[in-house]
Parts: structure tokens; sequence; C-alpha cells
């Protein structure tokens, strides 16, 4: 597989993820949907998974370029951003705080729940002598 093929995998997925979608009216978003069926793609023609690490591994190297027409729009909204700039920057760093707080607890809940028992003091006495 080229790289315009491995391209093209990619945006098929992610049409064909929209389509069903739209047509089922399935809970998910397309995005996600696209992306169980590359899942499924890629199980079942594992030879393609070089040519497909390296496509996505450049597209994430140059993720940032993706950003520059968002960015570029921001400056259209001049208005509204020296309206409302403080309070969505306020509500953007709390959510990401919040976020990140969130995701501390889970993960360490998830690692007390599931994780490797603790050794028992005894056991890291004995292991020592």
């Amino acid at each position: 597989m080229t790289m315009i093929g491995a391209i093209a995998l990619l945006l098929f997925c992610q049409l064909a993820g929209e389509v069903i979608h739209r047509l089922t009216g399935l809970p998910l978003p397309g995005a996600v949907i696209g992306l169980m069926l590359l899942l499924a793609w890629l199980a079942l023609v594992p030879k393609e998974r070089p040519t497909l690490t390296a496509v996505t591994g450049w597209l994430t190297a140059h993720l940032s370029i993706m950003f520059v027409p968002a960015a570029v729009g921001l400056i259209d909204e001049g208005g509204p951003l020296s309206r409302y700039g403080v309070g969505i920057l306020a509500a953007t760093a709390v959510s990401t705080l919040l976020t990140m707080v969130v995701t501390a607890v889970v993960f360490r809940w998830a690692v007390k729940r599931f994780g490797p028992p603790e050794p028992q003091p005894e056991a890291v006495e004995e292991a020592a002598s």
C-alpha cells in the first residue's frame, strides 16, 4: 500500500462511518464508527499496518498545521472574543483543571482496584534478608 492508499483508507473509513451514522442513526459519532471500521480492516488485513503506521505518524507530527485554519478563523471573531474572551478563557482553564483532577482520581482508583497487589511488609523484610 502506498502513502496515498493509506490516506485514502483513513478517509474512506471516516466517510463510511459518517454514512453509517446518518443512515442508521446510531448514537455514536461517525468518526468513532469509522475508527471501528479501520480496526476491523486492520484485523483482517494486517500487512497494511506498517504503511498506515508511517502515514499516521507523519500526520501526527504535522498536527499543528491542521489548527492553522481554526486559528485564522479566530481573527474574524475579534468582537465576540473581546467581549467574551475572559469568560471563555476562565471556562477553558476551569474545565481543563477539572478534567485533570478527575483523570488523576479515576487513574488512582483504577490502579488500586485493578493494579497488582502491594507487597506486604513481612514479604518485603523476608525478601531483603
